[in-house]
């Protein structure tokens, strides 16, 4: 069973059917105990930093979520999903992320149109299994303003957009994207099957 965190933002819709698409078993919730009972975690996120934060210590779930990241559970985080699990973004100066990444979140700057918007594609993957059917150059969808910079050798795939930016990272048991695969058609759908089949290895 995968949990789809319910903390108030987010893509949940788009994110559930397409996991339902490929015949997942998922379950949204807020609930500790039922996420607890689950195989793998998926974070999704779509809003500001700041308030994903705020929403996730509301409902409890801030802590428990780096728990489970720093227990080696399996976990995927998406766009924002991604973005909270550094240690600050400039969207939310003062504001600490999940800190299980170090590294930081900076906006793009010069005469880039923002937020970055459209399809683009990631490279230099890396090997990583999540990948597995995807090549090189694949073409994702993306929406956002601010990008991940981790200090840390975890990047999984780079995109350009004025700059070379980590499109996706991983970390042990720890998968993100700053794209979404719930949008990217073909690519997207492959990319949720094969984070199923490493949930179903584990």
């Amino acid at each position: 069973m995968i949990s789809i965190i319910d903390y108030g933002m987010g893509n949940l819709k788009s994110v559930t059917n397409a996991f339902k698409k490929i015949g997942a078993n998922v379950v949204v919730t807020r609930d500790r105990k039922v996420i607890s009972k689950a195989d793998a975690m998926v974070l999704p996120g779509v809003g500001a930093f700041g308030k994903c934060v705020e929403n996730l210590q509301s409902f409890e779930l801030f802590d428990f979520v780096r728990k489970w990241i720093l227990e080696g559970r399996l976990f995927l985080g998406i766009c924002l999903g991604m973005q909270i699990l550094f240690e600050s973004s400039e969207e939310a100066p003062g504001v600490n992320g999940l800190s299980v990444i170090q590294g930081t979140v900076p906006r793009f700057t010069g005469n880039l149109k923002v937020p970055h918007m459209g399809w683009n594609s990631i490279h230099n993957i890396n090997g990583s299994e999540i990948f597995t059917g995807i090549k090189e150059g694949e073409y994702f969808y993306f929406v956002h303003s601010y990008y991940c910079h981790p200090e840390e050798d975890i990047t999984a795939t780079k995109t350009t957009y004025g700059i070379d930016f980590a499109s996706s990272i991983k970390k042990e048991n720890l998968y993100a994207c700053q794209f979404h695969p719930e949008k990217s058609q073909r690519a997207g759908l492959q990319l949720l099957q094969n984070f199923i089949g490493i949930c179903s290895r584990q």
